[in-house]
């Protein structure tokens, strides 16, 4: 990587430790996120050489939430390929991440695979191919990171299975369309526990760097077709940051997936992978201070997807 990425990394993270993020808070919904302190960050890149730069509680781990959609996606795109688009569809919602209107008007088809709808959905397919759904997405991503104790976080599992009415509602409104083969607490029950994963900063970026490298994964093997890694970049970038999606794409520009515990991962193909974890979210449900960061970021390097 020709940039000092160190010293960019540098002058984000004392411009994030002053900045006003305003009305930005956490997850409160979900009880055991909001127990995080509001000035813990983090940001790491992985190049696709093998470099690495990091600053901040890199090493600590937290609830990945739905960064993991990026994940699940991909199991499932390896269990069934093109055929997974009968049953999920690859357009920006433009209505909020756990919205029931508009599943309800489009006939149980989730609209994109990264709203709630569409990773139910996504975690049903899972459910009727894997042997193990309740473990396939932490197995996943220890794989993809090269740690094997990646593990669920069953404090956050049991505030997301109590507080998780909501995402019941979607599963049983698919479920009534008939576009759920599972029981619906089978399905979200698997949903749950990935969403409930705690991972490193270091971690996420190590992760999604095969979608920056063709679909090659660390250790050097392919973890999915480049075609299909092209597939998820596009979705990223078009619906990866719920509907804030197009801000983000125009002072970011580069695809993005965020999650409710802080932490947003991006990919630039060809350069890099990054995660920033800050637990403070914007009306969108969008880490503030991540967004800040993955913006000056990008403006330091003078580059984006576009």
């Amino acid at each position: 990587m020709s940039h000092n990425y160190a010293a960019i990394l540098e002058q984000i993270a004392e411009h994030v430790a002053t900045a006003d993020f305003g009305t930005a808070r956490k997850a409160d919904y979900i009880p055991a996120l909001s127990d995080v302190p509001d000035d813990h960050f983090a940001m790491v890149i992985c190049g696709t050489d093998g470099e690495e730069h990091a600053i901040g509680m890199a090493d600590l781990p937290f609830s990945i939430q739905s960064m993991s959609k990026v994940f699940a996606l991909a199991l499932a795109q390896r269990a069934y390929g093109d055929e997974l688009w009968q049953f999920v569809r690859r357009e920006p919602s433009g209505s909020a991440f756990n919205s029931l209107i508009q599943l309800e008007q489009e006939n149980g088809i989730p609209r994109n695979p990264f709203i709630n709808a569409g990773a139910i959905r996504v975690a049903d397919l899972i459910t009727s191919r894997y042997a193990n759904p309740d473990r396939s997405a932490a197995e996943f991503l220890a794989q993809l990171c090269g740690n094997p104790n990646i593990r669920v976080d069953n404090d956050v599992y049991l505030s997301e299975h109590l507080h998780g009415d909501r995402n019941r509602a979607i599963a049983y409104l698919m479920k009534s369309f008939g576009k759920l083969d599972n029981p619906v607490e089978d399905v979200v029950r698997a949903y749950f526990k990935q969403c409930s994963i705690a991972m490193t900063a270091r971690e996420m970026a190590r992760a999604c760097r095969f979608l920056a490298c063709k679909g090659i994964g660390l250790d050097g093997k392919q973890v999915i077709p480049a075609d299909e890694t092209s597939r998820i970049n596009a979705l990223m970038l078009t619906c990866g940051m719920y509907d804030g999606v197009g801000d983000f794409a125009f002072t970011v520009g580069i695809p993005a997936k965020s999650g409710v515990g802080g932490g947003i991962i991006g990919v630039i193909p060809g350069e890099f992978s990054v995660c920033v974890w800050s637990p403070r979210l914007d009306q969108r449900g969008n880490s503030a201070a991540g967004i800040r960061a993955l913006e000056m970021l990008i403006r330091a390097i003078g580059r984006s997807v576009f």
